[in-house]
């Protein structure tokens, strides 16, 4: 049978608290049990004292009533203000209950007082009693048996009987004390076990949660080797040929035949355009891919100049959106210039996805810049869907994702949390679901 603590998987603040929880629980179940057993006596009654089956059968009733009342008590405030009270009103009924029929039945012989020394063992037993309750719950048993015994008319008739009795009751009362004694030093132990188990649950967990970031950093690292890889082809293969082709544009521009003919100067010029493009594109990846790490990590660059590589990078996913950039004169900062493209890549690419499941007649990103504290600060805004309440605390978990299975691992964002973080600043996130989203990160300012 579990307890209500262990039931849930909660274990209560303090030993006093799984204390009065473990008693909460055990007085539900033994008065239960007493008024099925209080109840069921009327057989009893029937057998061994026929004439008194009536009177005996209206008190067991009332008995039972009365404990039933005390166990629904426990759902209200004042039953849970009470518990440990209400358990000693209970408990004491059957007791006087068996007593009474004691006094109106046989004295000495009769044979209910084993029903005393049931009750002293089972509520030992079962309820979470300390050595002095058990105790004056014993010898307030044995009082009662004895005064039931003495004060009835005629008194004692069989005195070795008596005393033989009262004996059993104390060899019972005995067990009681020493079942509350042993029983209360197991329930620390089990508390102290039970505790120690929650706080290396807690820890594993822990340790799980850090190996999860941890794994889906590699991942990105991985991730953004292949890049590099790929990056350094595209940057050879393509390189010298844009050389030759905006050398032979240039080259074409200077011929006199190219003044003359408007619209071969239009092509020429917007070739050129094309190949600059190009040229911007392959200096960006190289930018953003080549990353020795450990080795200029911490350099002075232009933030302006990480926005529009980030934004030239992402921009197949941002075609049809107004991105507007508003950042101070002077955005110098310290820190490793492809790690913060990488952020803002990451930014770009879930500010457009948001706006993409919006379909917003005029879509929208803000760039936003302020320096404060010797920090710039950086706010990424976009006015697509939002993010739900109950996200917002889980965006930057490792593999949490909203996207479709096979759209994204769910990593940009822990990863780049990471990134700020290791530059001494903080990725926050605030939105308004079916409205907006914005990002702001900080990065330090040199010196």
């Amino acid at each position: 049978m579990r307890t209500p603590s262990t039931a849930t998987g909660l274990l209560p603040a303090t030993y006093e608290d799984a204390l009065r929880q473990h008693l909460r629980f055990y007085s539900r179940v033994t008065c239960k049990v007493a008024i099925l057993l209080i109840l069921g006596g009327v057989g009893l009654d029937a057998a061994f004292y026929p004439q008194h089956q009536l009177a005996f059968a209206i008190v067991r009733v009332v008995v039972g009533l009365l404990i039933l009342a005390t166990l629904l008590s426990y759902d209200s405030p004042f039953g849970e203000r009470n518990i440990r009270g209400l358990t000693y009103f209970w408990i004491a009924l059957p007791q006087l209950m068996i007593s009474w029929m004691i006094f109106h039945a046989d004295g000495e012989q009769s044979i209910y007082f084993v029903g005393l020394t049931f009750a002293i063992s089972g509520i030992g037993f079962f309820l979470p009693l300390s050595v002095v309750e058990a105790f004056l719950f014993s010898a307030s048993t044995l009082a009662m048996y004895v005064l039931a015994c003495v004060a009835r008319p005629g008194g004692v008739q069989n005195w070795e009987l008596f005393l033989g009795q009262i004996i059993f009751i104390v060899f019972y009362a005995v067990i009681s004390v020493v079942i509350s004694i042993y029983s209360g030093k197991w329930r620390k132990q089990a508390y102290a076990l039970q505790s120690e188990v929650q706080d290396k649950n807690r820890e594993l967990m822990e340790t799980n949660r850090t190996l999860a970031e941890v794994k889906g950093q590699l991942l990105q690292r991985e991730k953004m080797a292949a890049i590099g890889t790929l990056s350094a082809g595209l940057l050879h293969e393509l390189n010298n040929p844009v050389n030759y082709s905006l050398m032979a544009i240039n080259m074409g521009l200077t011929s006199p035949a190219t003044g003359q003919d408007a619209m071969l100067k239009e092509s020429l010029v917007d070739a050129r355009e094309g190949m600059q493009r190009i040229q911007n594109i392959v200096s960006d990846l190289k930018t953003f891919a080549y990353q020795k790490p450990g080795q200029d990590s911490q350099r002075v660059f232009l933030l302006e100049n990480a926005v529009r590589s980030a934004l030239r990078l992402a921009g197949h996913e941002l075609k049809g959106v107004d991105v507007k950039v508003d950042l101070p004169q002077d955005t110098h900062v310290l820190g490793d210039e492809p790690a913060v493209i990488g952020v803002l890549i990451n930014l770009f690419s879930n500010a457009a996805h948001a706006l993409q499941a919006a379909r917003r007649a005029q879509p929208r990103i803000d760039v936003r810049g302020h320096v404060r504290d010797g920090r710039l600060h950086v706010s990424v805004r976009d006015n697509g869907q939002g993010i739900a309440p109950e996200d917002r605390e889980r965006v930057f978990e490792p593999f949490f994702t909203t996207r479709d299975v096979g759209a994204g691992l769910g990593l940009g964002l822990s990863v780049s949390y990471g990134i700020v973080q290791r530059h001494g600043g903080s990725l926050s996130v605030d939105s308004e679901a079916g409205a907006w989203t914005e990002f702001t990160f900080d990065l330090p300012r040199p010196q």
